[in-house]
């Protein structure tokens, strides 16, 4: 084992513990802009670290974007619900997703994806 694996090991570790009091409070609001990116170069680490054989360091990188996607996802600002998570945000995705499915295998055009389908929602012409 190399003295750098544990250094990096080390950093990651502390990135850790300095990370946690946001993802504690609740009142915390980290932009996507911030947490995303950070997220992303942690793990190009962990991947490059384990590619070197520094399992340690790649581990903590490892850790250390799991930290930064849950901060993402649990403190990100938007829905300011006292729900941990933002199920809200996924059930609409999921439901918008199906229904331009539904359409899509039923031949409607583009165009129609967009427009309102009053049938849809239950409702009558007016």
């Amino acid at each position: 084992m190399m003295w750098q694996d544990l250094v990096f090991l080390v950093g990651s570790s502390l990135s850790i513990v300095f990370l946690a009091p946001t993802l504690r409070d609740r009142t915390a609001r980290v932009p996507l802009g911030t947490s995303l990116p950070s997220m992303g170069i942690g793990g190009v680490y962990a991947f490059t670290f384990s590619t070197l054989g520094m399992s340690f360091s790649a581990a903590g990188a490892a850790a250390a974007a799991t930290m930064w996607s849950l901060i993402a996802l649990y403190r990100s600002p938007g829905a300011q619900s006292p729900v941990l998570t933002r199920r809200d945000d996924v059930v609409l995705f999921v439901n918008d997703a199906l229904r331009w499915a539904k359409r899509l295998v039923a031949g409607s055009s583009v165009r129609n994806q967009y427009e309102y389908d009053r049938a849809e929602y239950g409702q009558s012409a007016d």
